[in-house]
């Protein structure tokens, strides 16, 4: 019994160290790119088309990462194709040529995603048994080790490490992360019908609808990740070494949010938190729109950042309500109208700025902050306050 219990508590330190191994990942290749990109003299058209074969090879393998997972488990899927991510993190890191590096690239996508879906359904299971509001947490430790990557790749940059040396530490540590996490995950199978397992084929309206609120904070959040800098560059008119405090305090607070998130989620429960989310990205945009000011603007991406926080964990942890769907399956659907969000909100931003001016482009993404708190207040699944 109490070896059972001990079991059960360390579930949720694993599938953090998890989130976290994925996001070192994730941050240790976005430290080199800038260094990958000038040894294979690769062009910034070039280059933009290689950013883009990352996400096109996470959405080639939404629906088979849900089927794979709800046939065999989270867990199984953890322990057999976890470490395939940081392992082409290596090969990106030896690749030769540019179209080497595009195809290692497209499948750098394909196995993030795997590790994603697995992971985040993992959480959920967790949430399930344990009754506690843990997603915000595990969020929060993928943006931490964001943080955590860069400053890592900064001082190998420095140190004069080359990047496929900086890349097996990585891989390193992410197995030792993963090899004591494996011990300790739940091992769920979700038997749902058939006529019910092909979300495709019969769609919820439940999902369509966290997948669109997704939809919108993801592309804010997109927006902020890709043009906060040019906005400080451009808008703001900010010294060059200050350019950087957009980016910076956006994700600051974002990762703060998702640390102290769960204890706010479970007191105001989560059609009351999407609710403030929305009116704080939305706040954020306008206040950065109205009053293009270096400081303002430091505040406003503070608040911005701090509205995205609580919104897409919100969003995943209530898709286990939805019992008619597998939990793999429903997350894939929801995470592939989510992650186009993320995908084409940067590229409006630049029409739109091309159009007319970014601060327009900021004006418009301020009203996505309203819609999602008006979607959220009308959908059932947020009525209850867990």
């Amino acid at each position: 019994m109490q070896d059972r219990e001990s079991y059960s508590a360390k579930m949720p330190a694993a599938c953090f160290l998890l989130f976290f191994a994925h996001g070192l990942v994730f941050s240790s290749w976005a430290s080199r790119i800038p260094i990958i990109k000038n040894t294979l003299s690769i062009s910034e058209a070039e280059l933009g088309t290689l950013l883009l074969l990352m996400p096109i090879g996470q959405l080639s393998t939404m629906v088979l990462a849900g089927k794979l997972i709800s046939i065999y488990g989270s867990s199984w899927v953890i322990k057999r194709c976890f470490l395939l991510y940081p392992v082409f993190l290596l090969l990106i890191g030896i690749s030769p040529s540019y179209w080497v590096l595009a195809v290692v690239l497209f499948f750098f996508g394909v196995s993030g995603n795997l590790c994603n879906i697995a992971i985040n359904t993992q959480a959920i299971e967790i949430e399930s048994i344990t009754k506690r509001t843990l997603l915000s947490s595990y969020h929060g430790a993928w943006c931490f080790a964001g943080l955590m990557g860069a400053l890592i790749g900064l001082l190998m940059i420095t140190m004069n490490v080359g990047t496929f040396y900086h890349f097996v530490c990585t891989f390193i540590l992410v197995a030792g992360f993963w090899f004591y996490s494996k011990n300790y995950l739940t091992n769920v199978i979700h038997k749902v019908e058939p006529q019910k397992q092909s979300l495709f084929k019969s769609v919820n309206p439940t999902l369509v609808g966290l997948g669109i609120i997704g939809f919108l904070s993801m592309a804010i959040e997109g927006a902020m990740f890709d043009w906060s800098g040019v906005y400080f560059q451009t808008i703001v008119k900010a010294p060059e070494k200050l350019v950087i405090l957009g980016y910076t305090s956006f994700i600051l607070m974002m990762t703060l949010g998702r640390f102290v998130g769960n204890r706010i989620i479970e007191k105001y429960g989560k059609r009351l938190v999407l609710q403030g989310c929305g009116i704080l990205m939305s706040s954020g945009l306008f206040l950065s729109v109205f009053f293009p000011e270096l400081w303002v603007c430091i505040i406003a991406f503070m608040i911005i950042g701090l509205g995205g926080s609580l919104s897409v964990p919100s969003i995943y942890s209530s898709i286990g309500k939805v019992n008619t769907v597998a939990p793999s399956i429903a997350l894939s659907f929801v995470s592939s109208i989510s992650f186009l969000g993320f995908l084409i909100g940067p590229p409006l931003i630049g029409y739109v700025a091309e159009a007319f001016d970014l601060r327009y482009s900021y004006g418009l993404f301020a009203c996505f902050g309203i819609l999602l708190a008006i979607m959220a207040r009308q959908m059932d699944i947020f009525k209850t306050k867990n």
